[in-house]
């Protein structure tokens, strides 16, 4: 079960791209757990038509939104709500975006159409978008295969329909059995990574099923005539999603060179820039730890001719070439100077590096930062920094490293502590643990502090999606778009429009444009705590 904010939040997505009936059933899941359909019917309130839940069921499975699986015990089948899936909606605009940056209009379009049905067969994409033109059909034939061959849409099996969780359980379980006698830490930590890297495979081998073996004749000098094997044809019979793994790496490299930006300049960002592109076809999962390795030759090739890389650096000369150049901006970016900084990339060999996982735990931070600061100004940023940096410490010796006094410290490290932003180690000098005669040291706890600010940004965009859906349903505002979705009003507005009434519109379009770019910097900040996957100590 999500907790409270989570579930406000997704039962809101649901509602506003599937309607009310499919957001009560959500909730009901939300709140409940795991339930059969029956249970599902009889536990939603109202009462919905079993007929009516069987349909909004389908649907959302056939977007991927809830996963089902039989029971072992009972053979009924059991559905539960995949909120991953239902948070990724929010950046669905995104994800065209992107798509029409990298493949164009038919790229657009074909992302575009697979969104908006869930999952979808190669014959469908076709007919669905060329309109029996031939032309057409040849663009997105060859655009979707590029899509597929590129992993920007991948074949949907068996696996995506079941909780990853379930399997993996019942992995771990088969490898603990396996271990004779009493199993130590170590023995159960082996048992997990086993049952992991078990899964991850089934997961990779069940997405393997997208190209098809076409048979071809092939004259060579040695036979007249044989059979060749073809991989490039797609399997008609297969269905495909969108693989957002895929998408979140742009997004994620494209948060890498606004900080690098912010961090050095605009040359630095242009370097790391043609790194990440050298590595980018490469780059398949947000689970990687540093990027594939490549060389200063293969950046080089992609940094474009006009770009200044000679203004960023303080001691460089314009004739220099920009490899010569790429290569000093990237011996600074891997701290080679200065050791105690965190490195953007590394180097060694003459290969170089994009560190992923140092990197996002750097942006993590800088999250977890200015939350503090906004909520308890600068004097929490300091004592958050002061035990990242060293540990756990009593207030003692906060007061006396932070300069603070006693009696401002203490109602702060009360006010960051009921935040989440840091926690409390009991160490107990008497077996009674008698709180007189116990220590109390304080330190932060990444993971805790994470999971609180993630909980109040789902909030934030529960609140947001408010406001936006309220600013809509003023008597006023609704009358103009009631009236605006006429189609001889929206063929001429100018003129079948009053000026009243098109100001009205302009307002409201301007506040709703302000929501949305509000609420496109809390998901962004929502995709660094939780999507950037990086092993932070507590």
């Amino acid at each position: 079960m999500a907790d409270a904010e989570t579930a406000k939040l997704c039962v809101q997505i649901i509602d506003s791209h599937f309607g009310p009936l499919t957001a009560s059933l959500v909730s009901t899941l939300l709140a409940r757990g795991r339930l059969s359909l029956p249970q599902l019917i009889r536990f939603t309130d109202p009462s919905p038509k079993p007929r009516s839940v069987h349909a909004a069921v389908l649907s959302l499975i056939q977007h991927n939104l809830l996963w089902h699986s039989v029971d072992d015990a009972g053979g009924q089948e059991m559905l539960e709500v995949n909120t991953f899936e239902c948070f990724m909606r929010l950046r669905f605009g995104r994800f065209v975006a992107l798509a029409d940056d990298l493949f164009g209009s038919a790229g657009t379009e074909i992302v575009q159409l697979v969104l908006d049905h869930g999952k979808v067969r190669p014959p469908d994409i076709i007919s669905q978008l060329s309109q029996g033109d031939k032309k057409n059909t040849s663009a997105y034939k060859q655009t979707l295969h590029k899509l597929v061959d590129r992993s920007y849409l991948k074949p949907s099996t068996v696996l995506s329909h079941q909780s990853p969780h379930d399997k993996l359980i019942a992995y771990d379980a088969e490898e603990r059995r396996r271990i004779a006698g009493f199993p130590t830490a170590k023995q159960l930590r082996e048992a997990r990574e086993t049952a992991e890297a078990r899964l991850k495979r089934e997961e990779e081998e069940a997405e393997r099923v997208g190209f098809k073996r076409k048979a071809k004749d092939n004259i060579t000098q040695r036979s007249s005539k044989r059979k060749a094997v073809d991989e490039d044809a797609l399997d008609d019979d297969v269905y495909f999603r969108v693989n957002y793994d895929k998408f979140n790496i742009h997004i994620r490299n494209q948060l890498i060179e606004t900080l690098v930006r912010e961090r050095f300049n605009e040359s630095a960002a242009c370097v790391v820039h043609a790194t990440l592109k050298s590595t980018e076809l490469k780059q398949k999962s947000m689970t990687d730890v540093r990027s594939d390795p490549t060389s200063t030759a293969s950046i080089a090739m992609h940094i474009p001719d006009d770009a200044p890389l000679s203004a960023g650096l303080a001691s460089s000369s314009k004739k220099s070439n920009p490899a010569s150049l790429a290569k000093e901006f990237l011996t600074l970016m891997s701290s080679s100077a200065n050791p105690s900084a965190a490195s953007f990339v590394s180097m060694g060999e003459n290969k170089v590096y994009v560190e992923f996982e140092t990197i996002s735990r750097r942006m993590k931070r800088h999250v977890l930062e200015e939350v503090t600061r906004e909520k308890h100004k600068d004097e929490g940023v300091r004592i958050l920094r002061l035990l990242l940096d060293v540990g756990k410490m009593d207030e003692k010796q906060i007061a006396k490293v932070a300069m603070l006094p006693s009696k401002d410290l203490r109602p702060l490290l009360s006010a960051l502590s009921s935040d989440f932003i840091i926690s409390t180690q009991e160490v107990p000098r008497s077996a009674d643990r008698n709180p007189t005669r116990t220590f109390y040291l304080w330190y932060v706890d990444l993971n805790r502090a994470y999971t609180s600010i993630l909980r109040s940004l789902y909030k934030t965009l529960f609140n947001i999606g408010l406001r936006r859906s309220a600013e809509a349903r003023e008597p006023n505002v609704a009358a103009v778009l009631v009236k605006r979705e006429r189609t001889d009003v929206a063929a001429d507005e100018v003129n079948l429009l009053t000026r009243l009434e098109r100001e009205i519109l302009n307002s409201w379009e301007a506040r709703r444009e302000r929501l949305t770019i509000l609420e496109a910097r809390v998901e962004e900040a929502v995709f660094i705590l939780r999507d950037l996957v990086c092993s932070e100590e507590s």
